[in-house]
């Protein structure tokens, strides 16, 4: 059973939520004060965390980015009624793993947090990819470069997995959203080109391949000459 913790001050929204998960098969934990959601998350063993964007005693925004510099990996879906297209990157740059803008379906929300635990497909013969520097383990998802450990989100290594398997071959963006975040097709947003600003400096390195974009066309993944 997978443990979900819902950090929403709206006691109707965070119901709505807590019972729609529960619905699903979730167990549910849920904080109405951003200091109390960040210690839970931090203390907890949760599978997926929802975030309100605005909380009244500690941004969403801070949490999330507290979250990753400690090192926790939780998937994080943000949630919030700030829908412009700079609120959404501000959200994934720090941290994030999808943005959801209120009012929301609470179908969707289920689609996408089940797409955040997706496990990045791997056959049973298939335990490791090498390109370049890099080297990632599918069994115990870690990442190599030259022997250094890197730190990657979860979204971030669904994406490079998929990149190695496809390495020298353009992938559109399509492509990455239907293997990554299960949409069929481009919703038309940026959240493809945050997470791979920060996949790249991550990557980066003596022997690290890069990742080129096409314009127009979609990414490829390269050695460097």
């Amino acid at each position: 059973m997978n443990h979900a913790l819902v950090i929403e001050d709206d006691a109707v929204t965070a119901q709505a939520i807590v019972t729609e998960l529960e619905a699903h098969g979730f167990r549910a934990q849920w904080a109405d004060k951003g200091r109390e959601g960040l210690a839970l998350a931090i203390n907890g063993d949760h599978d997926v965390i929802t975030l309100d964007r605005m909380l009244p005693d500690f941004d969403g925004l801070t949490i999330v980015s507290t979250l990753r510099q400690l090192g926790i990996q939780t998937p994080v879906l943000m949630i919030s009624a700030l829908s412009d297209v700079d609120e959404r990157v501000r959200g994934l740059r720090s941290g994030g793993d999808d943005y959801l803008t209120k009012p929301f379906s609470m179908v969707e929300m289920i689609a996408r947090l089940e797409v955040l635990l997706r496990e990045p497909a791997a056959d049973e013969t298939e335990h490791c990819l090498q390109f370049a520097g890099l080297q990632v383990n599918l069994i115990v998802q870690t990442v190599m470069l030259d022997g250094r450990s890197i730190t990657l989100l979860p979204t971030e290594f669904k994406i490079l997995t998929y990149l190695m398997r496809n390495a020298g071959q353009r992938v559109t963006r399509t492509m990455l959203f239907q293997e990554v975040w299960g949409y069929h097709f481009d919703p038309g947003t940026n959240i493809i080109d945050v997470h791979l600003t920060r996949l790249r400096k991550k990557i980066t390195g003596p022997g690290a391949p890069t990742i080129q974009t096409i314009r127009g066309s979609g990414y490829v993944l390269v050695k460097n000459d």
